[in-house]
């Protein structure tokens, strides 16, 4: 973790934090690492699935894009070679981090929904750059030894929060 990967949950919080470091700093750099074996151990493969809202704001555009954790993995490296693929004027790690908010978690039982936005800009060497703007809900499983888990996610949710 790097010193400005500060949690805003309170450090007497460990479900909030364990959660938010497992879903914001461990996962972005995983990601500009392409490195999935840095994040696989954070899922619950076993039922495993995720939906992609297409940002689209109504549920009936929506699509099961990943039946199981092998199909989310597949697009997951896909997407993470891609960008290494990118000349950014910027650390990625830093844009991509500033671009995240993980400010809330509803925690019933050994449940939790996971509100995860993102809406930024990543510059690019060649003067464009990459908009971060959706949301994903992911939902999460306390496993007996205390351990959060990945169980799934709605994600590429619309965001319509101001820029």
């Amino acid at each position: 973790m790097r010193p400005t990967d500060q949690s805003p949950f309170p450090p007497s919080d460990t479900d909030r934090n364990q959660i938010w470091e497992m879903l914001v700093p461990r996962d972005i750099a995983a990601f500009v690492a392409a490195d999935w074996s840095m994040v696989e151990d954070d899922f619950k493969a076993d039922g495993f699935y995720a939906i992609d809202a297409c940002k689209s704001d109504n549920p009936d555009d929506w699509k099961m894009m990943f039946p199981d954790l092998g199909a989310y993995r597949d697009e997951w490296l896909r997407q993470a070679i891609e960008a290494q693929k990118i000349a950014f004027a910027e650390d990625l790690y830093a844009g991509v981090f500033r671009a995240t908010r993980l400010e809330k978690i509803d925690i019933t039982g050994n449940r939790a929904l996971v509100r995860k936005h993102f809406n930024g800009r990543v510059k690019k060497a060649d003067g464009t750059e990459d908009r971060l703007l959706w949301k994903t809900h992911y939902y999460c499983e306390k496993q007996d030894d205390g351990k959060w888990l990945i169980t799934g996610f709605t994600g590429y949710l619309p965001n319509h929060d101001p820029a």
